[in-house]
């Protein structure tokens, strides 16, 4: 009896699929989580609670209002998101495949989730400034407003009246908030997604595929999945909150400054920021705003992951020729 041949993934979908995937879940929750971010920014901004906020917004600026910025997020979220998330399972797996097959330990995965936080960064970063400026806009002065249209607008003009590297103006902090949000949440996302899996018997589709012969994964409960998706996404939510709140509290100041009539800028860096804060109001300061701030970040992890885990699944069951044998008994889909 011949040696059975062992199908092989081919072409770049497996390679681009991580990153397809990330994006597209990113840009998803981003439409439903918008409203929170424009209220978390206007309460780093001292606009009052978020309570105030939304009263405040409703009253002067209308529903829409709680949308503006929508197309610099969305674009933030093509940028952003797509890159790390498909950066952090690049390297993930890289580093899985080198430790011959064995479940990463936290370290590793928050080294994984620290790099895929700043290459994510690096590339979002001037979607993320042409984000925070629209939405900021209605805090300042009618003579300073910048009355961006739209993201790709806002881009153009920073350009145009500030230089290309204005694009990079907030950049610093920009990376160092997403190294440690991804640190929290990408290495608590895969932890948890192993303690649901074996303390409580849950499934995540990338542990699912590696636990379960090719001919039993189309029986596996999507509820199950999904279960697993969304308690790991919570915890994983919390733990990106906490990580990263400090750095985007420095960043959302650092990106919205005016120099004043004497053409001097508040502050003139990430540092002088942070000491000036810390100074004024002592280190809670930089956690203003934490539960509306939860209450982004948690729901957009969830729906993220959540969105992520049932494009994987239906990715799966659809192309289950694109399949690497790793073993006598496990058959994983490339995630």
């Amino acid at each position: 009896m011949g040696e059975e041949k062992k199908p092989q993934s081919a072409g770049v979908w497996p390679t681009v699929k991580p990153f397809v995937n990330g994006g597209a879940s990113g840009m998803l929750a981003t439409c439903v989580i918008q409203p929170i971010d424009m209220i978390k920014v206007r309460i780093q901004l001292g606009q009052g609670s978020a309570g105030t906020v939304t009263k405040t917004m409703l009253k002067n600026e209308g529903f829409g209002a709680f949308y503006k910025g929508l197309s610099a997020g969305l674009l933030r979220q093509a940028t952003y998101t797509t890159a790390r998330l498909g950066s952090f399972r690049i390297l993930t797996n890289k580093a899985i495949e080198a430790n011959d097959g064995k479940p990463l330990p936290l370290y590793q995965k928050a080294l994984c989730g620290l790099t895929a936080g700043a290459i994510g960064a690096s590339v979002g970063s001037p979607a993320d400034l042409a984000l925070i400026r629209m939405q900021a806009d209605a805090t300042l002065p009618a003579a300073q407003r910048r009355n961006y249209t739209n993201a790709f607008q806002a881009l153009y003009r920073i350009v145009a009246d500030e230089g290309v590297l204005a694009l990079w103006k907030g950049a610093g902090p920009t990376v160092v908030r997403a190294m440690a949000l991804n640190m929290g949440m990408l290495a608590s996302y895969d932890q948890s997604v192993e303690f649901f899996r074996d303390a409580c018997g849950l499934s995540e589709l990338p542990t699912v595929i590696g636990k379960y012969s090719l001919q039993s994964i189309k029986h596996i409960s999507s509820d199950r999945i999904l279960h697993s998706a969304l308690g790991a996404s919570t915890v994983s939510g919390f733990f990106a909150s906490a990580c990263s709140l400090p750095f985007d509290y420095v960043k959302t100041q650092i990106q919205k400054m005016q120099p004043d009539a004497q053409g001097k800028y508040p502050y003139t860096g990430s540092m002088d920021c942070a000491m000036k804060t810390l100074k004024a109001g002592g280190p809670f300061k930089f956690y203003t705003g934490f539960p509306v701030y939860c209450v982004r970040i948690a729901p957009h992890v969830m729906a993220v992951f959540a969105l992520q885990t049932l494009r994987n699944q239906t990715i799966c069951l659809e192309f289950f020729t694109i399949t690497i044998d790793v073993g006598p008994s496990r058959t994983i889909m490339p995630d």
